[in-house]
Parts: structure tokens; C-alpha cells; sequence
């Protein structure tokens, strides 16, 4: 697979989507969750949907349960979550694994191009990382995704080019989809 436009997902109806539908529009791929302290990124998510969807962007949005069990609801419970809470109008996906044997096959090729190097240096980012550490323990050498909120920026020809852990900056995220488009 040579890029996204490879894959097909799920809907939140359990339809088969191809990525290939979002050919030539800048994509933000992201696992979400509704219990999480990153939550609140769903807020800046939306806004820069709003802004800049009429030039070609999207965000694809795929809830994970797999951090302390920071997305407990049905695909259902979650999207009414996003949307009564923060408006979101960008496609949610149905809840996927990012990491161990059930990781869904997007996000291990994600990963496999853009890998993780860590979230960053501060007394907050050490503290996650050491909790995200224990936590993933469990996928063994499967551990793709660190955390919650992770995004991928994918271009316009479906390759992945950046990588923003949750504890990057909500603008710096923004300057660069707008960079991209």
C-alpha cells in the first residue's frame, strides 16, 4: 500500500468507505476519545473544519478505546458526545484499535510511515509518556499510536507527511494543514 487512498474504513453504520472518496483534499486523520484530557482538541478540530473545508480539507476522526478506556460508548453515544458537545460536522469513523494484533490496518500503515518519536520534553509530556508507557505495555512491540489525539496530515496525493502527538500545539497543527493547503 502505497498510500492512504488504499485503505477502506468503516463508518459509524458500519459501511465500507474508501479513502479513495477524499482523493485530492487535504486530510487529518485522527484517534479520538471522548473521556480523555485531550477532549478539549475536538474544539480547535472543529474550528479549523469550518474554516477551511471549502478549500479541500478534511478531518477523519476514529475513536479508540484502547487509552485507560478513555472511549467507553457505542459509536452512537460517542457521536452524540462530539457533535452536543463541540458541533463537530467532520466524518467520525466507527471506534477502531490503533495498536496490538487488532490495530485496523490504516493506522499500522500510518504509523509504519510517520513513526512515533515521543511527545516532546516538559514535566507534562514526561508524565504521559511514562503513563502512556505503562498502558501500552499490553500491545507489546504493536504499540503504533502513543495517546489519544494523535494526527496524521495526509496531502493531496494521499501520503502521509506529518505527524503531531497530542501535546503539540493546537496552532501549530493549524499552520501547517494551511501550510498543505
Amino acid at each position: 500500500m502505497n498510500t492512504v487512498y488504499d485503505f477502506t474504513v468503516k463508518d459509524m453504520d458500519g459501511k465500507d468507505v474508501s479513502l479513495a472518496d477524499f482523493k485530492g483534499k487535504i486530510l487529518l486523520i485522527v484517534n479520538t476519545a471522548t473521556g480523555c484530557g485531550f477532549t478539549p482538541h475536538y474544539e480547535p478540530l472543529e474550528e479549523m473544519y469550518r474554516d477551511l473545508r471549502d478549500r479541500g480539507f478534511e478531518i477523519l476522526d476514529f475513536p479508540c478505546n484502547q487509552f485507560a478506556g478513555q472511549a467507553p460508548g457505542t459509536d452512537e453515544e460517542i457521536h452524540d458526545f462530539c457533535t452536543i458537545r463541540f458541533g463537530t460536522e467532520f466524518p467520525q469513523f466507527t471506534k477502531i484499535d490503533v495498536n496490538g494484533e487488532t490495530a485496523d490496518p490504516l493506522f499500522n500503515f500510518l504509523a509504519s510511515e510517520k513513526p512515533f518519536t515521543g511527545f516532546g520534553k516538559g514535566v507534562k509530556n514526561a508524565m504521559l509518556a511514562k503513563f502512556a508507557a505503562a498502558n501500552n505495555k499490553k500491545f507489546g512491540d504493536k504499540v503504533n499510536i502513543g495517546w489519544n489525539f494523535t494526527k496524521f496530515l495526509i496531502d493531496r496525493e494521499g501520503r502521509v507527511v506529518d505527524r503531531f502527538e497530542p501535546t503539540v500545539d493546537m496552532k501549530k497543527v493549524r499552520q501547517a494543514v494551511e501550510e498543505a493547503l
